[in-house]
């Protein structure tokens, strides 16, 4: 059976390796028929993922089939089609027990802790499949991506009468976006891509459009009736970026962490304090999130089409990946294609 192995940072290699066998009690085995690629996959091709571990099988974000399922198993059957929540924790755990099983002790991830979908078929528990009667493989493809920027909105607790910035226009940000919109709250990006802004106005709707200079501060207060905005999501993962949002901030409001970074962030304290200000730190998706999100694509509230901008073969893709590290290629989401 065919899978493709990141040896170490920028080494993708072609491997053969055994079929999984049978599924045993509360799990499935799926076949992987679309995998989208995010920045996760790109810091750890490159190196600067803090929670990747070499050698790995990538992937996480997966459109995936249903062949057969264990005993117990009451929520797939065979045939069906499923979105993957990819982050596999201990269900006795403290913290899925307080109802944060997205920050397990142990929580593994696919394709970052263990390994993930860049496979033909695989054994995961049938807990983590979410399905769809209606969605396509490409769609239940990027449901976790939209579920990082669900939950990121969700932690944010947006009010009514709010402004939120968005910080970085990637998958993440534009995720983001998605859930920042359906709150009916002013919307401001910020990114240094142009190509990434463009597609913020034309493809989702943002009027408010900023590209990063030295007057960024000044940029916000001209949107916000000079008060800056009242919550800020960075989904940029710099550490330059993240240090500078602290002041950014409008009194009595909110910064959020979506990115994440190995390197140091550092403020003033009396920076954010003067503002009152609250930090919070929003790490993977909920189960409900997934669930949220398949009913809104199904509804059409969310139009995943605009979304995907690359297309890759699976055997293809190790001399094609490189590009997608590349602010200039244009990826907004790449798709790799297991058919």
């Amino acid at each position: 059976m065919k899978a493709l192995l990141l040896e170490a940072p920028k080494q993708f290699e072609r491997i053969e390796i055994e079929p999984p066998g049978e599924p045993g009690p509360g799990e499935a085995r799926v076949r992987v028929h679309r995998i989208g690629i995010c920045g996760t996959d790109i810091s750890g091709y490159l190196g600067k993922m803090p929670f990747f571990s070499y050698p790995r099988i990538p992937g996480h974000e997966l459109g995936v089939e249903v062949l057969s399922v264990g005993e117990g198993v009451a929520n797939v059957k065979p045939g069906d089609r499923c979105s993957v929540e990819p982050y596999i924790n201990d269900p006795d755990s403290y913290s899925s027990r307080k109802g944060k099983p997205n920050c397990c002790e142990k929580l593994q991830v696919l394709g970052v802790h263990r390994d993930g979908g860049m496979r033909t078929e695989f054994l995961l528990p049938a807990r983590k499949l979410h399905p769809s009667t209606r969605l396509a493989f490409d769609q239940l493809a990027l449901v976790e991506t939209l579920a990082i920027g669900c939950h990121a909105v969700n932690r944010a607790d947006i009010q009514p009468g709010d402004s939120c910035l968005v910080i970085g226009a990637g998958p993440i940000g534009l995720a983001t976006l998605e859930f920042v919109k359906l709150t009916g709250v002013k919307m401001i990006v910020v990114d240094m891509n142009e190509q990434r802004l463009d597609f913020c106005r034309r493809a989702m709707g943002v009027h408010h459009t900023i590209k990063a200079s030295e007057r960024l501060e000044q940029d916000l207060r001209d949107v916000t009736d000079g008060h800056l905005p009242d919550v800020v999501i960075d989904a940029t993962g710099s550490s330059a970026s993240m240090s500078g949002a602290f002041g950014l901030v409008a009194p009595g409001g909110k910064l959020v962490y979506v990115g994440i970074t190995t390197d140091e962030v550092k403020f003033r304290h009396p920076t954010f304090h003067k503002v009152e200000g609250t930090l919070l730190c929003s790490r993977n998706a909920l189960p409900a999130d997934f669930r949220r999100i398949i009913g809104l694509i199904e509804e059409g509230t969310i139009d995943t089409n605009p979304w995907i901008t690359h297309r890759a073969g699976f055997d293809e893709l190790p001399a094609i990946f490189p590009t997608y590290t590349r602010p200039e290629t244009g990826v907004i989401k790449a798709i790799v294609e297991l058919d």
